[in-house]
């Protein structure tokens, strides 16, 4: 290991859309922070880029000594301890001012690695800042850790978030399952679920199968064209057979075109992603126009990344894992990376964890196979499946106060507006 001469500081923050691990992986951050004894202090940056940009930080080492703050509670805390942003900084070129700022803020702070959590957009900013350091001659490691619970990111095998977000989802497919079965009558449920570009997370659906059901009975992803007609004939053909049907959609699904099944017309964010909704809603006016029996759609929205009270005890581990081998290589002397995860074996389950050039990671997208998805295009196949069942395994064990989860505090996110503000 290539330890500091000398005593420095490292610096964590968060970015893009929150996870039930992504706070896993801030806990592994700080637990190995603390346990290398390399860095004298971890400091959070709140709100990802733009609380360097705003200097506004937290001090790990001082919020763990206070009453009631442990590693294990961030560990099982949902959502993101450090808040979020989605800023995008444009090239050095473009913009020198920004980057100058970010990196007198950590020499400043005596920063040797900046950790950045979170998906695409956060790898690309990672990219940004380790070509920047590297034109400049700086020697802060900058490393990314992976979260999203679409799955969409390269190289590595499986995205913390993603694992607690699919268990989410089998489950309440399950439990949706048992709602609508108890009514004799011919009815349509459309479950809508997130995955602009990548079909992962309804994939995950399937999982909620079992002996006595076969709920979702047709699974529509991004990665397999889609047709109005044939979905009318799939839904017909399930009807004849049994009076429930199930149906899980993502919302990213598009025509043979590329034109979306649901889009919000123009509107993009930022990155330039078109901003979906409706794609359940508008499958459901479909069936109560072509087939006219009682059909209804369910949006799962932001629930499915903030149930940590459904998280995935193997995704909990392995988002602290790759939180503690962030720390661990940039004690190497690692940078411009990300870390990844590489599957050994589905039985016994087995990962191991390594690194890679996250200018190959950043603005691809990994998606579902098209060989994971059946020739018709309404299912997954058991290989898919396979991949999918040991992420959802283990259960964790939460501590109440007064009947609800005892999560760790977010009052530094929850700062009030007076109202001379407004």
């Amino acid at each position: 290991m290539n330890k500091l001469t000398q005593t420095y500081n490292c610096m964590v923050a968060q970015s893009g859309g929150p996870t039930s691990a992504i706070n896993a992986s801030l806990a592994g951050v700080v637990h190995q922070v603390l346990a290398s004894k390399q860095y004298d202090i971890c400091y959070g940056s709140i709100n990802g880029i733009v609380g360097i940009l705003n200097e506004n930080y937290l001090n790990f080492n001082e919020i763990l000594e206070l009453p009631n703050m442990s590693i294990e509670k961030l560990k099982l805390s949902p959502s993101m301890y450090l808040g979020s942003c989605r800023y995008k900084i444009k090239s050095f070129q473009d913009d020198p001012a920004t980057y100058e700022k970010i990196f007198e803020q950590f020499e400043k702070k005596n920063i040797k690695a900046f950790f950045y959590i979170g998906g695409n957009d956060s790898m690309d900013t990672v990219m940004k800042l380790s070509a920047y350091s590297k034109q400049i001659g700086s020697d802060v490691r900058i490393i990314g850790i992976p979260k999203t619970i679409d799955n969409d990111l390269c190289v590595t095998d499986h995205t913390p978030g993603f694992g607690s977000a699919a268990k989410y989802i089998a489950t309440s497919v399950l439990e949706i399952a048992h709602d609508t079965f108890i009514y004799p009558v011919d009815s349509v449920t459309i479950i809508e679920i997130m995955g602009r570009d990548a079909g992962w997370l309804t994939a995950a659906s399937a999982l909620a199968r079992n002996d006595y059901q076969q709920a979702p009975h047709l699974i529509y992803l991004p990665e397999a064209e889609f047709d109005d007609d044939q979905f009318i004939a799939d839904v017909k053909h399930i009807l004849a057979q049994r009076q429930n049907v199930i149906v899980a959609v993502s919302e990213g699904i598009r025509y043979s075109d590329g034109t979306y099944v649901a889009a919000s017309g123009s509107a993009v964010d930022q990155f330039g992603h078109q901003q979906l909704s409706g794609a359940g809603k508008t499958l459901e006016y479909l069936v109560k126009e072509k087939i006219g029996v009682k059909v209804r759609s369910v949006e799962v929205n932001v629930l499915q990344r903030c149930a940590a009270h459904l998280a995935s005890a193997t995704d909990l581990t392995e988002a602290f894992a790759q939180g503690q081998k962030a720390v661990l290589l940039s004690l190497e002397g690692v940078t411009g990376a990300m870390v990844t995860l590489e599957r050994l074996s589905n039985e016994p389950y087995e990962v191991t964890y390594s690194y890679y050039d996250v200018s190959k990671i950043a603005n691809e997208t990994k998606a579902v196979p098209r060989n994971w998805i059946n020739e018709k295009g309404n299912d997954i196949t058991e290989e898919c499946l396979a991949y999918l069942l040991p992420l959802i395994q283990g259960e964790v064990s939460l501590s109440f106060t007064g009947g609800l989860p005892d999560y760790m505090p977010i009052s530094h996110l929850n700062a009030c507006r007076s109202k001379t503000e407004e």
